[in-house]
């Protein structure tokens, strides 16, 4: 690329150093991605240098060539470098960036049409001189130089790598803003990589530059090499890659467990993935610009709804299966709406259990409960005789009345589980529990000095406490049992800190083992529901539960949990 040569400032001697050490970094380079295969932009990262040190190698040659012949053979050949590195560098980018579905046979194919085309025209310049029109020696400060007028395809090359140079920057820019601080250094490096040179360019055909009329492009490519080389090792080019992070996303969105829509700020349907299209029996070919209520009727009937309700659903026209629908909207850096997200869930399975566990709960609150009315009932029919067998008979019955009572309450708690609750004051949910536990045993001491009277929390731990201290007076075997419950606010006012510390017996290792594993074996199990359902219930409104020896006997519980707004 040769506009008219000025005087020039930089002795030769710099120029050739220069160029000599811009090969012996882009061959570093070169190797060093070369190395790195299969790994995303490797290959295409070499071949871009190759195609800079190829064209710096034809400089130094040019520069030390004697007549007119040697130097054009010299400028006519660099061509075929020239000719690689826009090429080279648009796929590096997009392989590099996760582009990969660009960086095919057919797309390098049809890229390289028009470099082809410039490497095959620039190296026959002498035959139809598409690429210079004119070719003279000229002599610049007592040295020799070739000075050649750009042709037409001189033109379209320089336009056509620049247009491939912008495209290939526009997949970092997206890297630059990137979480991974690796990433957005990388991006950093190789965009300096190309600019460099690129300005060089620019600057040299606006011949702002002073060289022997010599294209100075090949000395910027030094910065460039050290910029990559900089990629490579100083922040793991290959070694931390962002290639894998479109894909995941996309594989993310299409293994999915939910169906997901998306659609459109007009209401069309733009993408949907695998679970969406298998759960309505969708072929994404017909559905895809389709609006959303033509693509699916069935959906935006619930979606849509003049008065939607807490929980949209969704039943299959064969009625074997269900989905929880749900919508939200997609937004996008300043906050403005371009789209939403509706997502299918299958409660089919969910809906199926909560079926069963509604059977479960009719035979224990009806059947069992009445089965166990009709024994006690035979048992005291039975005389005086049979006296002993008859009290075995009423025991047993009490504890399967008992179990069923227990099974009750923890089908009543998973209910509840599924609902919207109020929020009670915690210091009379513990003072019903505490009178309904001073009923049950009117010999055990329990001292309340009372809660916070402002502290309210999730009405599903009237049950929990209930329990608990139902628990710790029930089993108390002591001669003067005692139950002793402080409650308090934590440090940061966000949770409650109720505590139940007993003179009983204690818990069992292993009963304490498995509430802490949560996991029940056939050979190893524990002795009851109870402990079972205070940990239960503590776990769904989002607390904790913590057990500890007393001293000198007995069992402390701590129980944490969120403090709810009062209701107004």
């Amino acid at each position: 690329m040769s506009p008219p040569p000025r005087v020039t400032v930089i002795p030769l001697t710099v120029l050739k150093a220069a160029l000599i050490c811009t090969v012996v970094i882009g061959m570093t380079g070169g190797l060093i991605a070369w190395r790195e295969r299969p790994t995303p932009g490797s290959v295409p990262l070499a071949v871009l240098l190759a195609g800079q040190c190829w064209w710096s190698v034809t400089l130094l040659f040019r520069i030390d060539a004697t007549g007119i012949v040697a130097k054009a053979f010299w400028v006519d050949v660099s061509w075929i470098g020239v000719a690689i590195i826009p090429v080279a560098w648009l796929f590096f980018s997009l392989e590099y960036s996760g582009h990969h579905e660009y960086v095919q046979p057919r797309y390098v194919a049809v890229a390289s049409i028009v470099p082809l085309c410039v490497a095959v025209i620039g190296a026959t310049n002498v035959a139809h001189e598409l690429m210079y029109v004119r070719s003279a020696l000229v002599e610049i400060n007592g040295v020799t130089m070739l000075e050649r007028t750009p042709g037409p395809w001189f033109w379209i090359a320089a336009g056509y790598t620049y247009l491939l140079g912008l495209l290939g920057t526009l997949p970092l820019l997206e890297l630059i803003t990137s979480d991974v601080l690796a990433f957005r250094a990388q991006s950093v490096a190789l965009i300096v990589g190309l600019v460099v040179p690129w300005l060089t360019n620019a600057l040299y055909l606006l011949d702002a530059l002073p060289t022997y009329g010599v294209d100075p492009t090949p000395i910027g490519f030094a910065v460039s090499g050290v910029a990559y080389l900089g990629a490579l090792t100083r922040f793991r080019l290959f070694g931390t890659n962002p290639a894998p992070i479109r894909y995941a996303r996309q594989l993310a969105f299409d293994r999915m467990e939910e169906g997901a829509i998306v659609l459109d700020s007009n209401g069309y349907v733009v993408e949907l993935n695998d679970r969406a299209a298998a759960f309505l029996r969708a072929d994404p070919n017909d559905v895809l610009g389709r609006a959303f209520p033509d693509a699916f009727p069935q959906v935006a009937a619930v979606v849509d709804e003049p008065e939607p309700t807490d929980r949209m659903m969704l039943r299959a026209d064969d009625c074997t299966r269900a989905y929880d629908v749900s919508e939200c909207s997609i937004v996008d850096y300043t906050g403005r709406t371009i789209g939403r997200s509706i997502t299918l869930h299958d409660v089919s399975a969910h809906l199926r259990r909560q079926r069963r566990l509604t059977v479960l709960n009719r035979v224990f609150r009806h059947d069992v409960r009445t089965t166990t009315q009709l024994i006690l009932g035979h048992a005291e029919e039975i005389d005086d005789d049979g006296g002993r067998i008859a009290d075995r008979i009423a025991d047993r019955a009490m504890e399967i009345e008992e179990l069923s009572e227990k099974v009750r309450r923890a089908i009543d708690l998973f209910d509840r589980d599924r609902t919207s609750r109020r929020p009670l004051s915690l210091d009379s949910i513990l003072r019903d529990a505490i009178t309904s536990a001073r009923e049950a045993r009117p010999d055990v001491t329990v001292d309340y000095d009372g809660a916070p009277s402002d502290v309210y929390v999730d009405e599903l731990l009237t049950v929990v406490f209930e329990d608990l201290i139902e628990n710790a007076v029930e089993h108390n075997d002591d001669p003067d049992p005692r139950v002793r419950i402080d409650a308090r606010t934590g440090t940061d006012d966000d949770d409650v800190h109720v505590v139940v510390a007993d003179n009983g017996p204690g818990i069992d290792d292993e009963e304490l083992s498995i509430l802490e594993e949560g996991d029940e074996t056939p050979l190893r199990h524990g002795s009851g529901l109870g402990l079972s359902l205070i940990t239960w219930g503590v776990d769904i409104v989002g607390g904790r539960i913590e057990f500890a020896d007393a001293d000198p006997t007995g069992t402390v519980v701590t129980v944490r949990v969120p403090i709810r707004a009062r209701p107004s």
